[in-house]
């Protein structure tokens, strides 16, 4: 049953789904190998170790798959997921083999993280093509309706606008069949599509389209309520299966100001640090603060599911242990 929608309440379920947490791993941690990062992130009570997909960008040098698979090898537990992939770096029949095989080879531990790409100049550094949002949110469900397809038992036929596939059989199959899905965005279109065919929804720190930086104080915890209206209304009869999911890009647990976590991500966006605070994606204060933070993250937009940066996964460890399942 959907929860009624109001300014500063906006959560899909009625029901509070339990907690989980996962770390945003781009690159080994510092003096560490990235199987014995991945065994940290393991050891202090994570249930998802997450990567970004880029092609230039210094902090996110590892390509995403390969990434996950050694982590794979160095844990047992833990879920893979990119966070996400972009949609147009690869061909689906690629990513559906990539993921059938890594997920029968962690044992069913892999999940597909999968967005239409938002970067352009990466795009243009690559020789790939920009186009406009309903171009590649087209070509993402094209795409995942090859994947879906190629996971099947049978030879797969497909004949579309961005891919044509014929007689394919996939191999191998996922032993997690289908593969739990999240799709992350921030514009109204990419939340609606995420919202009807998504196991997780990601919410991403980025304004849709042609909205302007925000100047006042709290708009980002605003523009989430904005971005859950969406989200419930495209999710319709299926809101209580789809999960929130929200990535913390700045935080810390810290007895001193919570400010200076926020300041150095309010002077990279360029905005003010109070239009930052109380939104999902800034987390800071002591390990009571943080739980307190996240509780009410919940009540207002059901978010049960929180990536942190891997530089915090330690700090956060006794948060995440007092939240994980409940």
């Amino acid at each position: 049953m959907l929860g009624a929608f109001t300014a500063g309440k906006c959560r899909l379920n009625t029901a509070p789904r339990p907690f989980r947490f996962g770390v945003n791993l781009a690159a080994p941690l510092p003096g560490r190998s990235l199987a014995d990062s991945a065994r940290l992130v393991e050891d202090c009570g994570y249930a998802v170790l997450s990567c970004p997909d880029h092609l230039d960008h210094p902090d996110s040098p590892l390509e995403p798959m390969v990434l996950l698979a050694t982590a794979a090898a160095a844990t047992s537990a833990l879920e893979l997921q990119p966070l996400v992939m972009a949609n147009d770096f690869r061909h689906p029949v690629l990513l559906a083999k990539q993921a059938a095989t890594l997920d029968l080879l962690s044992e069913g531990r892999f999940s597909l993280g999968i967005g239409a790409g938002w970067y352009g100049p990466e795009y243009q550094s690559a020789g790939i093509d920009f186009h406009r949002p309903g171009v590649r949110i087209a070509r993402l469900r094209e795409a995942l309706a090859v994947i879906r397809g190629l996971h099947g038992a049978e030879p797969f036929d497909f004949s579309g606008d961005y891919y044509r596939i014929e007689a394919l059989q996939g191999l191998p199959r996922p032993r997690r069949n289908p593969l739990p899905l999240l799709i992350g965005g921030s514009g109204p279109r990419m939340l609606a599509f995420a919202a009807a065919c998504a196991d997780t929804v990601a919410l991403n720190l980025g304004l849709p389209i042609g909205m302007p930086r925000p100047r006042g104080a709290t708009p980002y915890a605003t523009i989430t309520d904005m971005k859950l209206q969406w989200i419930r209304q495209a999710a319709a009869a299926r809101a209580t299966e789809v999960e929130i999911q929200s990535t913390i890009f700045a935080g810390a647990v810290t007895d001193g100001d919570p400010d200076s976590a926020i300041t150095p991500l309010a002077q990279l966006l360029q905005v003010p640090a109070a239009s930052l605070r109380g939104c999902p994606h800034v987390l800071a204060g002591s390990a009571e603060d943080c739980i307190e933070q996240l509780l009410g993250w919940r009540e207002r937009w059901g978010i049960s599911y929180v990536t942190v940066p891997a530089v915090s996964a330690e700090s956060f460890a006794p948060v995440v242990a007092a939240l994980r399942g409940r």
